[in-house]
């Protein structure tokens, strides 16, 4: 009982800990920083085979310009573009994604990870959908 007790007391800390905001003190105020309308899309129910395309819009709200260096797909089956050219702060781009079905079943969740010189660090985009057999 006294163990059960224990590891109750020490999980209750951990997650209190771990449940804690990140500090911001160590951001550049001046830095890029890339600011999505939506991270997340959910591209509902499609045919296996079927290639999936979605835009993920964004704008740089912060005061340099933004770089994006590269971007991966959590598989080969998630493929990212990305613009090439810095964005100016105040200035729009997006991120078109093509997912691709071939040989997928049941609920999928991918993603998509933007590198770049965005202050709060690197952006991770999310695609949730279903697949079913033709």
């Amino acid at each position: 009982m006294k163990m059960f007790l224990l590891a109750a007391i020490l999980m209750t800390g951990f997650l209190s800990v771990s449940a804690q905001p990140q500090s911001t003190a160590g951001i550049d105020p001046s830095a890029p920083v890339m600011t999505f309308k939506q991270d997340t899309i959910d591209f509902g129910t499609v045919k296996q085979g079927t290639k999936v395309e979605m835009d993920f819009v964004f704008k740089n709200t912060g005061k340099t310009p933004l770089i994006i260096t590269s971007a991966e797909g959590s598989c080969s089956c998630t493929v990212p573009n990305y613009p090439k050219e810095p964005i100016a702060p105040g200035k729009s781009g997006t991120i078109h994604v093509v997912f691709d079905s071939a040989n997928k079943m049941g609920l999928q969740h991918k993603t998509a990870t933007i590198i770049s010189n965005n202050g709060d660090g690197n952006i991770v985009l999310h695609l949730n959908g279903t697949i079913v057999t033709p």
